[in-house]
């Protein structure tokens, strides 16, 4: 359920978190429940109520339907879960609100399930990731741990400091790799797509398994800064045909519906492949990834992973079921 990507066909499971010896370490779901703690709190608050009523009616329904919206599940997702719900009451002949919990679980779940998907890293190496996103989303922190998951499998990995604006960026990244033995491909100031394009002839002589390439944070409005990552996409596959391999876009969680906008731009400039939404452990918005998936309904991108914490290990693969179980799960009764 929980596999961090694909190689040769096969997936391979998560890595276990160093730890302290005898330490009890929270599993990958409760990690997910603790990170989702505010959305939850957002939908469960008000649901522990609704769920603890005596029948369903349509007061029920509506205040079920406002719990939604407020947890930024959007207006096409929630009138999707209602309409599949009122279907579900009746067909299944359900009377008690309680009922509602499980349906919910398993309607989420199924408008979430095209969207996990893990990489694939089979028949290609160098494998390319090149990560985009706005300032501010998490995307060298991504980087760094994603690097450091693919190194704890096994895997050769080699850094590209394509922001080469800011200096603060730069370093972190050259941090993540003297950390973990992971060597950066960077200069001061210079050409981006010069930086990468140096990172991608490095990776194919050392014979490295996966190359990461960060790109500088931008607006969609900056149409000249589009079109600088539009070119560094362009100067990746001069470089090696057919790369990148995978477009990640980075989505801050916390932006609510403004995540659509986003994927929208970054998508007509670069054509993302997979998503990374971060920082859900700090927002009440959890809710937005089941309105990016009803919008993108027929091809959803693949949420490779999601961010619920600071930690090394609280970047997850994404599970649908696992995540829409962490938010409707049950919330402890009033004292």
């Amino acid at each position: 359920m929980f596999g961090f990507f694909k190689r040769g066909g096969k997936t391979a499971a998560p890595i276990a978190p160093t730890e302290a010896p005898g330490e009890d370490k929270p599993s990958l779901l409760a990690r997910l429940r603790a990170g989702l703690a505010k959305t939850r709190t957002q939908i469960g608050g008000q649901l522990s109520g609704i769920f603890r009523r005596a029948r369903i009616d349509e007061d029920l329904l509506e205040e079920l339907e406002s719990s939604l919206l407020m947890a930024d599940v959007g207006v096409e997702a929630t009138e999707w879960l209602m309409q599949s719900l009122r279907e579900r009451i009746r067909r299944d002949r359900l009377e008690r609100p309680e009922s509602l919990r499980t349906a919910l679980i398993e309607l989420l779940t199924e408008l979430l399930q095209p969207m996990e998907r893990p990489l694939d890293l089979a028949d290609r190496k160098p494998f390319i990731i090149m990560v985009a996103g706005v300032n501010g989303s998490g995307k060298t922190t991504s980087i760094g741990k994603l690097a450091c998951h693919l190194r704890a499998h096994g895997l050769s990995v080699l850094l590209a400091a394509g922001d080469t604006f800011r200096a603060a960026a730069r370093e972190q990244l050259k941090v993540w790799g003297e950390r973990n033995g992971i060597d950066v491909v960077a200069q001061e100031g210079g050409d981006a797509a010069a930086v990468v394009f140096d990172a991608v002839q490095a990776a194919k002589a050392r014979g490295i398994d996966v190359l990461i390439a960060d790109t500088a944070g931008r607006l969609p409005t900056q149409l000249h800064l589009m079109e600088e990552i539009a070119k560094i996409k362009r100067v990746i596959a001069k470089a090696e045909p057919g790369g990148p391999h995978e477009v990640l876009l980075v989505l801050d969680a916390n932006i609510g519906q403004n995540t659509l906008a986003q994927l929208q731009a970054f998508d007509a400039a670069l054509g993302v492949t997979g998503l990374i939404v971060t920082k859900l452990d700090g927002t009440a918005k959890g809710g937005v990834i089941a309105a990016i998936a009803r919008s993108r309904r027929g091809q959803p991108p693949a949420l490779r992973f999601i961010g619920v914490g600071e930690a090394l290990d609280d970047l997850q693969p994404f599970s649908a079921r696992a995540f829409a179980e962490a938010l409707f799960e049950s919330q402890p009764e009033p004292t």
